[in-house]
């Protein structure tokens, strides 16, 4: 089955992009992508948005971020870490991020970055802990090289590797959930397909 889906390829993080800009903000000043990679949701983001932020620390991503978004005036690259970036943002969405990180400590740096109407955005990774994670595990599995012969029904003659790194995350939804509820009430969590979650959130004020 391994074989099957790298030779029929899909982005399980870009697939969540249209989601993403489905729920922007209304305020529409500043925008982050933490842990941008390649850049591609900060193309997206960059006709929504006065100024947009992708950050990553790694320097190939960085180098291929700055290359994709070049003929766009209103993004910045960086390298700047979550702890660095100025408050003050409408936005701050991370794919797939989240679990590299200390996850309250983030949250609380997110919530005061924000500006109040400002939304956190993110998909993310869970560990797998308990029956119902296996449940949504065995979905995701069923459904991935369905969705990948749709996108790519020709095989690719060689598999695709991972561009980026993944860390394996160590907390599980169950866990996730105090933690939000802790520093962002009323933070909607989502269960999604593709071994991923979703996490919604507006500040208030």
């Amino acid at each position: 089955m391994r074989e099957f889906n790298a030779r029929h390829p899909w982005n399980h993080n870009e697939h969540f992009h249209p989601w993403i800009l489905r729920n922007l903000p209304s305020g529409r000043r500043r925008a982050v992508d933490v842990g941008c990679g390649e850049g591609k949701l900060l193309a997206a983001l960059a006709p929504y948005f006065e100024h947009v932020t992708g950050t990553d620390v790694d320097k190939a991503m960085l180098a291929e971020a700055s290359q994709r978004t070049q003929v766009l005036p209103n993004v910045t690259v960086t390298s700047a870490q979550l702890a660095d970036l100025p408050p003050g943002l409408d936005l701050v969405c991370m794919v797939a991020v989240l679990h590299h990180l200390d996850v309250e400590q983030a949250l609380w740096r997110v919530r005061e970055l924000l500006v109040p109407g400002g939304r956190f955005l993110a998909v993310g990774l869970a560990a797998t802990q308990t029956p119902v994670d296996r449940v949504w595990d065995l979905a995701s599995a069923v459904t991935n090289p369905m969705i990948g012969l749709l996108r790519h029904p020709r095989p690719r003659r060689e598999a695709v590797p991972d561009s980026v790194p993944m860390r394996e995350p160590v907390l599980g939804i169950a866990e996730l959930r105090p933690a939000l509820a802790r520093v962002m009430p009323g933070a909607r969590l989502r269960r999604r397909l593709a071994f991923r979650h979703t996490i919604e959130w507006t500040r208030p004020g």
